[in-house]
């Protein structure tokens, strides 16, 4: 992929704004500029390997924090519509300082949870693509992001070395919430030596009305 001056520039004004407040607020812990470049920039430029050309034209990011991969996404596709989650107030704020610095359109953004969000008929199986990077387990992930994707679309969720082990072990979830495993890529980021895949789920049916379960509940009593 071929980023242009413009979304060079878009990516170093980013970088500028994490830094600064991150030193006031804790958005990452990643505070290395290298390590912010590798491990949030590139790792977030990775999820285009999931759908390859077919860009989305609606994509949702739970549990987004300080704006990966969304905000990244969003740059890589200005004309793309983007829906930022996270249930932390200041990191919303700060992706909402960040559209407002680098000029985005058509971002959506959204304090609040993936269980009320998947219940919303506002949200519900209305994206093309639903991510989110390591926030829960992978049957946890399914629940939070299959009720948000229509049929024919797809759910990406980045993952560390344990990717393929809860691939497995999630795929009765994924059955359950009308999702397939398509497949699982591995990533391979220059100099850092952890393992990561995204794991690529397809939608093909429609989520049972049940899912999400309330707030809460799937992360204590995961489907399996």
């Amino acid at each position: 992929m071929s980023l242009t001056p413009r979304q060079l520039t878009q990516l170093e004004q980013y970088e500028r704004e994490l830094l600064e407040w991150n030193s006031r607020f804790n958005l990452t812990a990643i505070r290395d500029l290298e390590a912010i470049r590798l491990k949030h920039f590139l790792d977030s430029i990775s999820c285009t390997r999931a759908w390859g050309t077919a860009t989305p034209a609606r994509l949702i990011d739970i549990g987004t924090g300080a704006g990966f991969p969304g905000l990244v996404l969003k740059i890589l596709y200005p004309a793309m519509q983007v829906t930022l989650v996270d249930s932390i107030g200041k990191k919303v704020e700060f992706c909402r300082h960040v559209v407002g610095t680098l000029g985005f359109e058509q971002v959506e953004l959204v304090i609040g949870r993936a269980e009320e969000l998947g219940q919303n008929p506002a949200q519900r199986e209305r994206y093309d693509w639903a991510v989110a990077r390591a926030v829960a387990g992978l049957p946890v992930l399914a629940e939070f992001l299959l009720p948000l994707v229509k049929i024919g679309g797809g759910m990406l969720a980045q993952k560390g070395e344990s990717g393929p082990a809860e691939a497995q072990s999630a795929e009765k979830a994924f059955r359950i919430l009308g999702g397939r495993l398509r497949r699982l890529e591995k990533v391979t980021l220059p100099g850092v030596a952890d393992e990561r895949y995204l794991i690529i789920i397809d939608k093909v049916s429609a989520t049972p009305p049940l899912y999400p379960r309330r707030v809460g509940i799937p992360a204590k009593n995961p489907l399996k």
